[in-house]
């Protein structure tokens, strides 16, 4: 095999192969001759086959499928003696493929850069800690007060005020046609309360039960419902019930009925899920310094093809977020090419980490073992509630979407290599202090206490006063 280099660029490279002729006459020989010992013909024994036949009826297959290996271990071949690491598949062009002459054919790639990697134990960085406040489990005890409250009807007669609960019908209607999930029967409305479109229960404040009131309302400009986003449309709502929610009182008998001994451990196990919030938070936030510092510290030519997939990705998603009218406030008002900039830059700077780390794990022999992958399937199929087979089933059949979750794993692992290495110093800061944005001037709302670890006593007989209908959540 002959090798010509014919191009040096940075990272890229380029060269012509040579594979003789008699090289690759040898090994259809071969293949055809290994094909006769066990082939198969009407007429002809098992292995029988005459050669002069099986050339004849499978020459074209072979000859193809020697080309494609003779290709594939060239290529691997030029690489290993050469000692590249390829940023990517080499992109192979046939040149001459003709059986009677020798096999041409030129490739091109991007190497992966040397890294030199930095004093990881010069590292400083801080780590902030936040705990939970008595008044966030307050809150959190409310809202499953609230989850667990009963509705009585309204005997007086009287007008819908804030607070109380409607019981409904409604017709939704865009240019005087009704729209698909926009007719609801018998759903509870809290007047002021959310849950519905803006605007439609704060303009029930006053219906009583059997009266009919014809709304306007006009739909979120981000919208699940592409046709509905925002459009402005009427509801004819008739009133049928007036209710009152009442809201247990939150005790030991609350307790009980959420399946606790107490209602210690109720804000026991809610103080410990919002624990693991914060402490996910600060991970973030110590995370984010880490790759910061790792950005400054490094400087290497990062392949271009791997940085115009990651921008077009990103690009991508920016496009999908125009079309849906989620553009981010820093993005109004620039155009094209000054964003292509910007983002190309982040598509840069995250593949230049990407490597880093992947060069960090590869030198401290950091791997992803196969129970890792395992739990990380099995977390992600319990993301689809009632799907988990089929979720399985198809990581199970498609190796590649396995592949997928590796990536993460693997940069977790290395994270954490860094972190144990680095010195990290702890901070214990509010919660307010932890969740700010320490890019942006002003205090972001601290994480809220969820009451999602705590489970849920039987459902009431009454729908939840936050209950919704079709399209109109």
């Amino acid at each position: 095999m002959q090798v010509t280099e014919t191009l040096t660029d940075g990272l890229k490279r380029a060269y012509t192969v040579v594979v003789p002729a008699a090289d690759i006459e040898s090994r259809r020989s071969k293949r055809l001759a290994e094909l006769g010992r066990t082939l198969r013909l009407p007429g002809f024994r098992p292995g029988k086959v005459p050669p002069t036949i099986v050339k004849q009826r499978f020459g074209g297959a072979v000859s193809a499928e020697v080309l494609e290996t003779s290709v594939s271990e060239a290529t691997r071949q030029v690489l290993t003696e050469r000692g590249l690491r390829s940023a990517g598949q080499p992109k192979v062009e046939l040149v001459s493929a003709d059986l009677a002459s020798d096999l041409e054919f030129k490739v091109e790639l991007e190497l992966l850069p040397d890294i030199a990697l930095p004093d990881i134990a010069s590292i400083e960085l801080t780590r902030l800690k936040a705990e939970p406040q008595p008044e966030t489990i307050d809150k959190a005890l409310s809202e499953i007060a609230r989850r667990q409250r009963t509705l009585e009807d309204v005997t007086e007669d009287r007008p819908a005020a804030k607070g109380d609960v409607l019981l409904v019908d409604f017709v939704g209607k865009l240019d005087g046609a009704a729209f698909a999930g926009g007719t609801g029967n018998d759903i509870n409305v809290e007047i002021g309360g959310d849950g519905f479109i803006p605007g439609f229960a704060d303009q029930l404040e006053g219906l009583r039960p059997h009266e009919t009131r014809i709304i306007e309302v006009t739909f979120p400009a981000v919208y699940g419902a592409a046709e509905l986003a925002g459009k402005t449309v009427n509801f004819e709502v008739t009133a049928k019930q007036l209710r009152l929610p009442v809201l247990p009182a939150i005790d030991e008998d609350l307790a009980k009925k959420l399946g606790f001994e107490g209602l210690q451990e109720v804000r026991e196990t809610i103080g410990k899920q919002v624990q693991r919030e914060y402490d996910q938070l600060s991970r973030q936030r110590v995370k984010r310094q880490l790759l910061d510092i790792l950005a400054e510290r490094v400087s290497f030519p990062v392949p271009q093809g791997m940085v115009e997939t990651e921008f077009g990705q990103i690009w991508q998603r920016l496009e999908t977020e125009r079309k849906e009218g989620r553009v981010d406030e820093d993005d109004k008002g620039k155009d094209d090419d000054t964003l292509k900039a910007e983002y190309r830059a982040i598509a840069e700077r995250r593949v230049r980490l990407g490597l880093l780390l992947g060069e960090i794990g590869r030198a401290n022999s950091i791997t992803v073992n196969q129970d890792e992958l395992l739990r990380a399937v099995r977390a992600e199929a319990s993301r689809y509630p009632g799907q988990e087979k089929q979720v399985l089933e198809f990581f199970r059949k498609t190796p590649q979407a396995t592949d997928t979750l590796r990536g993460p794993i693997f940069e977790e692992k290395v994270v954490d290599f860094v972190l144990e290495l680095a010195k990290v110093t702890e901070s214990t800061v509010t919660p307010e202090e932890l969740a700010r944005d320490p890019d942006a001037p002003t205090v972001a709302a601290a994480p809220e206490a969820t009451p999602e670890a705590v489970p849920e006593a039987a459902p009431a007989a009454e729908a939840d006063a936050g209950q919704t209908a079709g399209e109109v959540a």
